[in-house]
């Protein structure tokens, strides 16, 4: 819906084929900075977390090392997560410095795509525990420790999921229309980003305000 929305704001532009460079850039700019922050993709995401708690009996004997599970000493627990993953584009600081044209043909560098995780929320049905005779019940201090943990596995795998690339093709395909509703050729309109990124990158492109509110909840 984001998308649509945007989208909605981005195509009000009505730019005729006699107007000045100069012009045709700025318009463009403003349409472009009307749409915000640009939803192009989403990824719904099922983690399930497992924690094994098993106590055990170590020591020496005789020179010989021993450890081995003390009976009934068990404790386990299965946590699944859903979560909810959005690729976006903040057009914020777009500016004339994102466009390059030459002659008929038109580039656009767009900014950054960014990694929210919008919601996250634990399968309280499914939860799955298994606790020995000897042991006691988890406590849900552990517990929500536990589902913290699932969220930020999740968050470590974003580079790995490949969301950043859709977010950088989606984008492309929601931009030329406009560029063409401007009466650029599709074949004269690329759309590009500033860099390439490795897994080191995509991690800094996480949206932090989100991510630091799903672990204050």
């Amino acid at each position: 819906m984001a998308t649509a929305l945007c989208l909605g704001g981005c195509h009000d532009a009505q730019d005729g084929a006699g107007t000045s460079d100069v012009d045709t850039t700025a318009v463009l700019v403003m349409q472009i900075q009307q749409c915000s922050r640009l939803y192009t993709t989403e990824y719904k995401v099922h983690k399930i977390v497992t924690y094994d708690d098993a106590l055990r009996l170590k020591g020496s004997f005789m020179n010989h090392e021993f450890n081995f599970p003390l009976p009934l000493g068990d404790r386990k627990v299965v946590i699944p997560i859903d979560a909810t993953l959005k690729g976006y584009i903040d057009f914020e600081g777009f500016s004339a410095k994102n466009v390059w044209r030459r002659g008929n043909s038109i580039t656009i560098i767009l900014p950054d795509p960014k990694v929210m995780l919008t919601s996250s929320k634990v399968d309280q049905h499914n939860i799955k525990e298994y606790v020995g005779l000897t042991r006691a019940h988890f406590s849900d201090k552990e517990l929500a420790g536990y589902e913290a943990e699932g969220r930020a596995a999740i968050i470590d795998a974003i580079p790995e999921m490949g969301i950043v690339a859709s977010a950088r093709e989606s984008a492309a395909r929601l931009l030329i229309p406009l560029l063409s509703q401007m009466g650029y050729e599709e074949e004269d309109i690329t759309v590009t980003f500033r860099q390439d990124f490795d897994p080191d990158d995509l991690k800094l492109l996480l949206d932090q305000t989100s991510i630091e509110k799903k672990k204050n909840e």
